[in-house]
C-alpha cells in the first residue's frame, strides 16, 4: 500500500518551505473542508499563493490539487477518522473526545506503518538478522529509547545486540563491525547528522545497514541497504518538531516477533534471561 497523502504531509513537514508549511498546517487542521475547496480558496485560507499550492501538491507526490482532494476524501472514508467524529483537538475540558481523537490517529499511524512494509524486503531483513554476528542499534536524542528497547529484545532471543547512549560510543562500535554485522539506524526525519556519521562508519567496514525513518527519500534511507518507512500523525496535534515513538517501536516489535518464531533456541533464550532477572522482581 502506498503512503497516504496525510502521511506524506506529516513525514515531509520539516522539509517544506514556509509557504508550503502554511498549506500543510491548514490541510492538517481542516482536511475535511479542503475536499470542497478550490485552489484559490485553499490559497487564501492558508495564507499562501495558488502557485505555492501547485508546488506543494508536487512535493507530496500528487498530480495536482484535484488529485489531492480525491485522495483526502478517500482517506477520510477508508480510515477510522472517516467513520467516527474525529478532530485534531486535544483539551482537558473534553477528555472523552480528546482520547478518541488520539486513539483514531494512533490506529491510523500503525495501520499505515504496517501497510507500507514491503513483504519481500521484510523477508530479506529477517533472514539477515537471523544470521547476523551482532546487531548495533543507532539513534540520537528522542529515538534512543527505541534503540535500547530493540537491543533488549534482540539480546533476549539470542541475537547479540548493543545500543549505546553516547553518540561517540556508537561511532566507535560501528568501526569495529564487519560484513557479518548489522546496523539498525532509527531516525524520524532521516537526516540526523549523528546517525548519518554512524552509517558512514558502518559502510566503511561493509556492515549491512537497515534504516527505520518516516521519509523514504531521506539521506539515511538512501544510504541504507534496506529501509522501513514509518507513519507519523503527531503533526495533526502538534505544530512544533515532534516524533512519535509508537510506529518505530511497533517496527521493532514486529521484527522481534518474527525473529522469535524463526530462531530455534529463542524461547530457551527468553526463559534463561527471565530466570536470570527473576530475583529483581516481586
Amino acid at each position: 500500500m502506498e503512503k497516504t497523502v496525510m502521511d506524506a504531509i506529516c513525514s515531509s513537514f520539516d522539509t517544506f518551505f514556509d509557504s508550503e508549511k502554511k498549506i500543510a498546517k491548514y490541510i492538517i487542521n481542516h482536511y475535511d473542508h479542503v475536499v470542497d475547496m478550490t485552489v484559490s480558496e485553499l490559497a487564501i485560507a492558508s495564507g499562501a499563493s495558488e502557485a505555492s499550492v501547485s508546488r506543494f501538491c508536487k512535493r507530496i507526490g500528487v498530480k495536482g490539487f484535484h488529485h489531492l482532494k480525491i485522495s483526502l476524501a478517500k482517506e477520510m472514508v477508508d480510515s477510522e477518522i472517516g467513520k467516527v467524529q474525529i478532530t485534531n483537538h486535544i483539551s482537558i475540558d473534553d477528555i472523552s473526545q480528546s482520547l478518541q481523537n488520539i486513539l483514531a490517529n494512533k490506529i491510523e499511524e500503525l495501520k499505515q506503518t504496517i501497510s507500507m512494509m514491503d513483504q519481500p524486503q521484510m523477508k530479506d531483513i529477517l533472514e539477515i538478522l537471523c544470521h547476523a554476528r551482532s546487531v548495533q542499534f543507532v539513534a540520537i536524542g528522542n529515538t534512543v529509547p527505541v534503540a535500547i528497547d530493540g537491543a533488549f529484545k534482540f539480546n533476549q532471543i539470542g541475537i547479540l545486540s548493543t545500543a549505546e547512549m553516547m553518540w561517540e560510543n556508537q561511532i566507535g562500535h560501528a568501526y569495529n563491525m564487519n560484513q557479518d554485522d548489522v546496523m539498525i539506524a532509527i531516525s524520524n526525519s532521516g537526516e540526523s547528522r549523528g546517525v548519518i556519521t554512524a552509517i558512514k562508519a558502518a559502510k566503511e567496514v561493509k556492515a549491512t545497514i537497515i534504516a527505520i525513518t518516516n521519509n523514504e527519500n531521506s539521506t539515511i534511507a538512501k544510504a541504507s541497504d534496506y529501509h522501513i518507512t514509518t507513519a507519523s500523525r503527531e503533526k495533526l496535534f502538534l505544530d512544533g518538531y515532534c516524533f512519535s515513538r509508537v510506529a518505530a517501536s511497533t517496527v521493532i516489535e514486529i521484527l522481534y516477533l518474527f525473529l522469535t518464531s524463526m530462531l530455534e533456541h529463542s524461547y530457551k533464550s527468553i526463559a534463561r534471561h527471565e530466570n536470570a532477572i527473576a530475583g529483581d522482581k516481586f
